[in-house]
Parts: structure tokens; sequence; C-alpha cells
């Protein structure tokens, strides 16, 4: 049965992601601007789209975090606003740091044919990306141990399950394995803003216009591929 707090961010989440495509439309033809504006010019558009994309992020988690605390459970249990190929890849409830980096690495050697590139990344740069690189996974495995201290693991829907059957019975104790999963999902919120927000203090704004315009390319191409792989099952 799907709750109140669920349908709702599913509506929001549809209505993010329509409007991350259109940022991604903005962040593309900002992208092109390099080699048709002047540098000041340019960088004035960087800087605004960039801060438009780190609002709308900002935005998702405030909602979230909003939600959550009125039904973690729906957040941990295969959230129903998201297809099966993308439950299969998350992290927490959401995306795993780590990911950002392979990005990164992927736009190095030319963005796989996108038009987007970091291919001028300063070996200064790379090198203040690893030490981020390092610092982030020593949270990710952090953010793991606290699951871990918790005895719940995020691929298992039965363990998650239990935990909402027992808190319709009042059970205390479940209370406080909410507050835990509430604590890990903010934890790992955090991680991923941090590399976000780390990441971007590294690139310049031209970078960084590439940077989250191949991040939204992959989260909005994966949630396609899912959505067409759902509707190829339910015709079988």
């Amino acid at each position: 049965m799907r709750s109140q707090v669920a349908e709702k961010f599913s509506d929001f989440f549809e209505k993010w992601m329509s409007q991350l495509e259109h940022l991604l439309q903005l962040l593309v033809i900002v992208s092109k601007m390099k080699v048709s504006n002047s540098e000041e010019t340019s960088s004035y558009s960087y800087t605004s789209i960039i801060n438009k994309l780190t609002s709308h992020h900002k935005e998702y988690y405030k909602f979230k975090w909003a939600l959550a605390h009125d039904d973690i459970l729906s957040f941990f249990s295969a959230p129903i606003w998201l297809t099966p190929l993308e439950n299969a890849h998350l992290w927490v409830t959401g995306w795993k740091p780590s990911m950002a980096f392979r990005l990164v690495e992927s736009l190095r050697r030319g963005g796989s044919g996108t038009g987007l590139s970091l291919v001028g990344l300063t070996d200064e740069q790379a090198k203040k990306i690893e030490g981020l690189r390092g610092r982030m996974k020593a949270e990710e495995d952090r953010v793991e141990r606290e699951m871990e201290r918790l005895q719940v693991s995020v691929a298992d829907r039965k363990t998650v399950e239990m935990v909402r059957l027992e808190k319709q019975g009042g059970n205390e104790a479940v209370k406080v394995v909410e507050g835990g999963l509430e604590k890990v999902m903010k934890m790992a919120d955090c991680v991923r803003l941090k590399t976000l927000k780390g990441l971007l203090d590294i690139l310049s704004p031209m970078q960084g216009v590439d940077f989250l315009a191949y991040e939204a390319m992959v989260e909005i191409r994966v949630r396609k591929l899912g959505k067409l792989e759902r509707r190829r099952r339910l015709m079988m």
C-alpha cells in the first residue's frame, strides 16, 4: 500500500525531473557559448546557470528531508517514484558520491561523444579532485558503517517492510530504528552535497557547467531507460 508521503514525493519528483530536463537544455546552450561569446559574458552565464542547478538540487533535498521525517521507510523500501533500474543503482536513498568522480574521469576522456569535456583539467585540479575523492570515500564508509550498526540493509526490502508492520502495531523500538534511518539518510545526503560543492569549487565555471550537464544527462538517461524497460515488462 502506498503511503501519502510516497504519493506526494512521487508527484514532486516527476516535476523535479521535468525541470531538470529544462535546465539541462540551458546547460547545453551555455556550454556552447564558450566558443561564441566573450570570456566575461560567458563567465557570468556559467555562474548563473550553475547557481540555478545547485538551487534545484537544494530544493530536492529540502523537500525530501521534510517528507522523510514523516515516513522515512518510503525512502528505503524500493521508492515507488523510481524505476527498477534506478532502484538497482540506489545507495542509501540516492546516488553514490563516488559516481561523481567516475563522471569526471569520463569527461576527462572526452565525455563519450556528448560534446562536453574536462580535457583541459590542470594537474593541480586533478590533484585536488583526488584529495576530495579520498575524503568523500572515507565519509561513504562512515555512512555504510552506520547502516551496518543499525543492521538494516538498503537492498533488503523485507527488513524495511517488517519495520513498517511493527510501526503499525505501535512498537516504540521502531521509532528508534526510524530515527536511525533518518540520520543515516541525512548523512548520505550531506556527503552527496559536499561532493557536488567540492567539485564545483575545484572546477572553473566553464568546467562546472559541463560537469553538471553530464551529470544531468546521465540521470535523465537512466530514468528514461528504466521507464522503457518497465513498459516492456508490462507488455510481456
